[in-house]
């Protein structure tokens, strides 16, 4: 009796089942990446110039270390996934004008931008994540945790973009910003909201995608 082949994994489910993306997520496991980087010198060599820019930038130093911290807390695999199911822009020419920001399929994951000679972020992650009874109902937004999860509780505030379940959230400087990373709920949930997105498919982003910023986004 012949046997129904077995469809090809899609988006993570490729590098991660979903019983390891899960204990991913809960920081039970991690997994090995690829040795190498499958990189393109075209791609790294058509930003260098808005890196080198950034580096000018009185901010560079903050937005480069917390780079840092995000990408091989927040992105699963980094050197297996880079480019193709997550990207990181330098200097987007948006109205917003942001340093950088990280997309995965459509969406957008992570922003930093300027404030003053400081930086500011802002996190796209799941609203049910951040409320009380975790329902996707905007009135009940955690906002004891949020104050909480920062140095002081005038550096959060938040948004609610179009979409179903989408929360924005706002941290104001550098010290907060790291705090943030660090609270084991909050992790959870960018983590959760990535994997969402990345399981989506492949990056629409690819384009844009600046390497020589990526370079500060590896474990190592």
């Amino acid at each position: 009796m012949g046997t129904t082949p077995r469809a090809n994994p899609t988006g993570l489910r490729q590098f991660l089942d979903l019983e390891q993306q899960r204990d991913w997520i809960e920081g039970k496991a991690d997994f090995a990446d690829a040795g190498d980087r499958s990189e393109s010198l075209e791609q790294r060599f058509k930003y260098a110039a808005r890196f080198e820019k950034l580096l000018r930038r009185p901010q560079a130093k903050e937005v480069l270390e917390i780079l840092g911290l995000y990408g091989p807390n927040c992105i699963p695999v980094p050197r297996k996934t880079e480019r193709f199911y997550w990207s990181v822009s330098c200097l987007p020419s948006t109205s917003d004008k942001p340093l950088v920001r990280v997309n995965a399929s459509w969406m957008e994951l992570f922003t930093l931008y300027a404030q003053g000679e400081d930086v500011r972020a802002r996190f796209i992650v799941h609203l049910s994540d951040f409320t009380t009874d975790r329902s996707a109902t905007p009135g009940r937004v955690d906002e004891p945790f949020l104050e909480q999860s920062v140095a002081m509780p005038e550096d959060v505030s938040y948004l609610f973009p179009r979409g179903e379940d989408i929360f924005g959230i706002n941290v104001r400087g550098s010290v907060s910003i790291r705090k943030f990373l660090a609270d084991r709920r909050v992790l959870r949930a960018i983590r959760t909201f990535n994997l969402t997105h990345m399981n989506r498919g492949r990056n629409a982003y690819q384009a844009s995608h600046c390497y020589s910023v990526a370079d500060y986004m590896q474990a190592d």
